[in-house]
């Protein structure tokens, strides 16, 4: 099996496979789900001091943020954007 990652900003990747929603941070909902996960120690802040466009949620209930646009994140998932990595335990 081939892993693909996504590039969400700053050299940072996120598994393509394991995404299950990308959305902006400005509502009221979004912003609780922030603050409960940074409450969890289930939040990845991957901004870089930036400002943070984006709230990724994947499947192991992590909250990561960034700073790119949920656009261009879709983009780069459903796009050629992807880095292939191989599987070398398969």
């Amino acid at each position: 099996m081939d892993l693909k990652f996504i590039n969400i900003g700053f050299g940072s990747q996120v598994q393509a496979n394991r995404v299950i929603s990308i959305v902006s941070p400005e509502s009221a909902p979004i912003k609780r789900i922030i603050t409960e996960k940074r409450d969890e120690k289930f939040l990845v802040d991957a901004t870089f001091g930036r400002r943070t466009r984006s709230v990724i949620v994947v499947d192991s209930g992590h909250v990561i943020l960034s700073s790119i646009q949920p656009e261009t994140i879709a983009s780069r998932i459903n796009g050629k954007n992807t880095v292939d990595v191989l599987d070398l335990d398969g």
